[in-house]
């Protein structure tokens, strides 16, 4: 037994994960959209040897989707990983716990935002500065929201930015 196969006692070898022929790709893309939340998970245990994060379905796909290709055609090279680690570094001195938090949660201008509200549709397009709703210049969204309704409203709310349950 060579060294490179040796595995420490109790130490359970390395999954494998499949190799994903090219031609398969683009099949395998288009059928993540019809396939089941379960049979997106399993697709996830054997692609990604690890259970699926409890997160939303499109999360999944889209996860699905760039590990089908990465499988196929392989993944960022080692230099650009190194490259965006540096990066990484500068921005937050070497802290990756300050890499997962965001700066700002605006969405990014020029972004539009569209919200039915009692049969009529009203669109929001976010500036760098603000926000614009019927030609009129806004300083938030809740300003917004109560122009629309006429009522006090949590702006990230009325318009789906921000879910319910991780407001309260």
């Amino acid at each position: 037994m060579t060294r490179a196969t040796k595995s420490k006692a109790g130490t359970p070898p390395a999954p494998t994960i499949p190799a994903i022929p090219p031609a398969d790709v683009l099949g395998r893309l288009a059928a993540l959209k019809t396939t089941a939340t379960l049979d997106l998970k399993q697709q996830w245990r054997e692609l990604f040897a690890a259970d699926p994060p409890p997160y939303n379905r499109r999360f999944l796909e889209s996860r699905l989707a760039y590990r089908i290709q990465e499988l196929a055609f392989g993944g960022l090279k080692a230099e650009t990983i190194q490259r965006l680690e540096a990066l990484g570094e500068q921005l937050d001195g070497g802290n990756p716990v300050l890499r997962r938090i965001r700066g700002d949660d605006k969405p990014i201008a020029g972004t539009r935002l569209i919200r039915e509200y009692h049969g009529v549709e009203h669109s929001v397009t976010v500036l760098h500065d603000g926000y614009e709703y019927q030609g009129r210049p806004y300083q938030s969204l809740s300003s917004i929201a109560r122009a629309i309704t006429g009522t006090r409203w949590n702006g990230w709310l009325f318009f789906g930015l921000k879910n319910r349950r991780a407001a309260a």
